[in-house]
């Protein structure tokens, strides 16, 4: 196997950076893979290709945390058009508002300036074409 230039983790991050949601496709399978690999599950195929998701999906399941202190929060399971589901949170709508089936776009949430924690993908609602 040829050597890693940088892991996938990191590859996948600094995709985030530039504002975009990759995730890996198995040339030999056409199986899609998210979150990033060096090989592909299942398989153990070696032949990941990096790919930019158009960032819409729907939301596939979700709930409401009440945390003891701060205010209630969405999490959601979100199936990507491109074929994965990712774990994610729906912004700009009230928590309880969030329904399965809605339609929603990815956005990247950095953290202030000064953090070390990296970039990540949170969701909002779309229109329905």
């Amino acid at each position: 196997m040829e050597a890693l230039r940088e892991s996938p983790a990191a590859a996948y991050v600094a995709h985030l950076e530039k504002g975009e949601l990759a995730y890996q496709v198995s040339a030999s399978t056409g199986q899609v893979v998210f979150y990033p690999r060096v090989i592909a599950p299942v398989t153990g195929a070696a032949d990941l290709e990096w790919r930019i998701s158009k960032g819409l999906g729907t939301v596939h399941a979700t709930t409401v945390v009440h945390p003891q202190k701060g205010e209630p929060y969405n999490v959601a399971l979100i199936d990507v058009d491109e074929g994965f589901r990712m774990m994610s949170r729906v912004e700009d709508i009230l928590p309880a508002a969030v329904k399965i089936g809605m339609r929603v776009r990815m956005r990247v949430h950095r953290e202030p300036e000064g953090s070390e924690d990296p970039p990540y993908p949170v969701f909002f609602p779309v229109e329905s074409a």
